[in-house]
């Protein structure tokens, strides 16, 4: 057997300076959710200070400030506003539908049956807080607002339920998590089907192309992120194009990701046990077989995870914390008056989120689960799931989203108020209900008749 000549002794850690000891802190407080929703949170309440500010008119005029991108004969101009709400916002919607693919693929809802029980949730908390929603508002001028109560604003659930700790099983988390992504997919399909404007047939087919490019991309095997990247950028283009409302496009994306890796784990541990087989020698610069060997396990090594892991790794800290809080700053500002509490449309909003959201979470619930149609996890309570239904009326980013494309005018600033009004009422209901009942039964024991 031939010994390998070693000249100083082996390592199997990458060579340390001063800036790695700091970057794994960093790199973990960038993948935390409960940090985004803090993010958030702070970049809210800044727009609401400088919104009632002796800085609101110049604060209002930059984001209402005209921006246009011209490419050869096409242009297209926005507020700087509408960039952010058409154009940044369709990574957060790219996000969430890689997120909801990862689940049904490779997660705990692989499980038909578990994931229905979200998806009934999830169905409740958007019937029934419209429903409501209308009720109130029918024959009024923000009747056009329903879908401003349908979606769960879904980094400030997990920051509530990051507070919490331990104390909050892990299948409460997956629920309310798979919940607001299903929320969030069904209000922009709503955004899709009830405030797009007048479709363009031609620009929806040169979408649609865009598409199949993309699918016969994937098929054929080009792995190219670049590629992919410049035909994404076409179809939303062309969907923005086509009437449809732009951020779809991040949604059909998302779902078209591959979820399958494209090497196995035998495959890669052979080809880096080649790496063993070929040490490196000091022949120059030229195309050495130990060169070729490491560039193949490069390869290897970033495809063994999915392009949907990848990406999802990727977008994660962008999309926390760069893209939510620049919409916040850009959405969240109202002057905040006594006067529009009281409103009928705020009242509306606030019904139907902090009521309408957990009395359509729970009756739905109890049906899928009544009919046989869902099961729940054995530690998810009804005490648990009645505390997330009461956060799931956080409906922060998409319902701000949607109350900027239904309504206009005093009417946006009357539906913001009742967002947050709801929001916040949501948010300590929800905390308190969900402590009370950890603290009763930190284990899950001596359940009722009601949690059977």
């Amino acid at each position: 057997m031939t010994d390998f000549p070693r000249s100083e002794p082996a390592h199997v850690d990458l060579p340390s300076r001063f800036i790695d000891r700091l970057v794994p802190t960093f790199n973990r407080f960038l993948h935390i959710e409960a940090a985004g929703g803090a993010v958030l949170l702070v970049c809210t309440v800044l727009a609401l200070i400088l919104a009632n500010s002796p800085w609101a008119t110049p604060f209002a005029g930059l984001w209402d400030s005209r921006l246009e991108i011209s490419l050869g004969p096409f242009e297209f101009g926005r507020s700087l506003r509408g960039w952010v709400n058409d154009g940044l916002m369709t990574l957060f919607f790219f996000l969430v539908a890689l997120e909801l693919k990862r689940e049904l693929v490779l997660g705990e809802m692989r499980n038909p049956r578990m994931a229905a029980l979200s998806v009934a949730a999830a169905l409740g908390g958007m019937l029934v807080p419209a429903t409501l929603y209308l009720l109130l508002q029918w024959g009024q001028p923000g009747q056009h607002g329903w879908g401003i109560v349908m979606a769960t604003d879904t980094a400030f659930v997990i920051a509530c339920l990051a507070l919490l700790g331990a104390r909050i099983p892990h299948s409460l988390r997956v629920f309310m998590l798979f919940l607001a992504i299903v929320d969030d997919i069904g209000a922009i399909l709503v955004v899709a089907v009830g405030y797009s404007s007048h479709l363009d047939l031609r620009a929806l087919g040169a979408a649609v192309l865009c598409l199949v490019v993309l699918r016969m991309l994937a098929h054929i095997g080009i792995r190219s992120l670049p590629i992919f990247v410049a035909v994404g950028c076409a179809t939303w283009v062309a969907v923005d194009a086509s009437g449809l409302h732009a951020t779809v496009t991040g949604v059909i994306l998302g779902l078209m990701t591959p979820a399958r890796r494209w090497v196995s784990d035998s495959r890669l541990y052979a080809i880096l046990s080649q790496v063993v087989a070929h040490p490196a020698v000091d022949l120059g610069s030229g195309d050495t077989r130990d060169r070729s060997t490491l560039q193949l396990a490069e390869i290897a090594a970033r495809e063994s995870l999915s392009p949907l892991e990848r990406l999802e790794m990727a977008l994660h800290p962008w999309v926390s914390f760069c893209v939510m809080p620049v919409f916040a700053l850009a959405n969240a500002g109202l002057v905040l008056s006594r006067e529009a509490v009281v409103q009928p449309l705020a009242i509306a909003v606030f019904v139907g989120l902090a009521l309408g959201k957990p009395v359509g979470i729970l009756l739905f619930s109890w049906l899928a689960l009544r009919s046989g149609f869902a099961i729940r996890s054995p530690d998810l309570l009804w005490g648990r799931l009645a505390g997330g239904s009461l956060l799931a009326g956080i409906g922060f980013t998409m319902a701000l989203f949607i109350t900027n494309l239904a309504l206009s005018g005093p009417l946006v600033d009357s539906a913001k108020v009742g967002i947050f009004m709801a929001s916040v009422t949501s948010a300590v209901a929800g905390i308190s209900l969900l402590a009370w009942h950890s603290a009763r039964r930190p284990d899950g024991a001596g359940r009722s008749s009601l949690d059977d």
